[in-house]
């Protein structure tokens, strides 16, 4: 299986150009039919793959009843997170696999790929052409 896909142009700055990668993921709800497919910023320097708030309800799942509260810190600094208790299936181009992932508590940050138990099941390149590609 190999994944690719082309990096997001987000503007220009003082230094140049700024290029995203991005990998377009699909997400079943574990508890129902309900499935979102969401552009993730593949964020090697990420520990988690966080989602925003709002796709907890597009999928079902209840912050309360279905995560662990917790916080974690970055360069924002700390955040409130919610850790999904169990992993959920997700669909990588033709791969499936289920994952662990987190929520925000709210939905103003992006959501993020992250190493633990989602990147680090991949061979993840980066490449100088601007495409990011999943080995499996």
């Amino acid at each position: 299986m190999k994944a690719r896909f082309p990096y997001k142009y987000v503007g220009k700055v003082y230094f140049g150009e700024i290029f995203r990668p991005v990998a377009k993921i699909s997400f079943k709800s574990p508890s129902s039919e309900l499935e979102a497919t969401v552009w993730l910023i593949v964020d090697s320097g990420a520990d988690f793959t966080i989602l925003p708030k709002y796709l907890a309800l597009d999928l079902g799942i209840s912050l309360e009843h279905d995560c662990i509260s917790d916080i974690t810190k970055g360069i924002g600094g700390f955040q409130k997170i919610f850790l999904l208790k169990n992993p959920i299936e997700i669909k990588i181009g033709k791969v499936s696999k289920k994952v662990p992932i987190a929520f925000f508590d709210s939905n103003e940050l992006p959501a993020l790929m992250g190493r633990l138990g989602f990147m680090e099941r991949f061979n993840v390149e980066f490449t100088r052409s601007l495409s990011v590609i999943f080995k499996e």
